[in-house]
């Protein structure tokens, strides 16, 4: 892989990452589930693994819909490992909130609670671009006001 091409993939990797957060954070479920390859699997913090789109969807799908977050990407190193394969790791600081808190010109309250994790993923190019193929997320430490 020349240097522009291996650049190339490596943007595009980030971006998928970066849009995958979004999604979550817009409560856009579908468009989530899209960005992991049909048999993806995805381990959630504290464990729970989730297999394929079915099971990614309904998870989400499950979460309160007053839920407000905020997933903030950085420290994002991707490492194209093949032609087709990548590997992505970054560390995340999540907020959460509530739809039904005030909003004020600040914007609403945060739950007292923020996480620093890290997302680790194993990505694939398919024939619709750069996909998740296995997420590996957990949370390293907290702050509690």
């Amino acid at each position: 892989m020349d240097a522009l091409a291996l650049l190339q993939a490596e943007s595009a990797c980030r971006n998928l990452i970066v849009s995958a957060a979004q999604a979550v954070d817009q409560q856009d479920y579908e468009a989530f589930v899209a960005l992991f390859a049909v048999d993806a699997t995805l381990v959630r913090p504290g464990g729970h693994v989730l297999r394929g789109h079915s099971e990614i969807l309904a998870a989400y799908t499950s979460k309160p819909a007053n839920r407000i977050t905020h997933h903030l990407v950085c420290n994002h190193q991707v490492r194209i490992t093949g032609s087709n394969t990548a590997e992505s790791r970054c560390k995340v600081l999540l907020y959460a909130s509530d739809k039904t808190r005030e909003l004020t010109p600040q914007g609403r309250l945060a739950d007292p609670t923020h996480q620093v994790g890290v997302m680790q993923d194993t990505l694939i190019q398919t024939a619709q671009g750069w996909r998740i193929q296995h997420r590996q997320a957990w949370f390293e430490v907290f702050s509690s006001t």
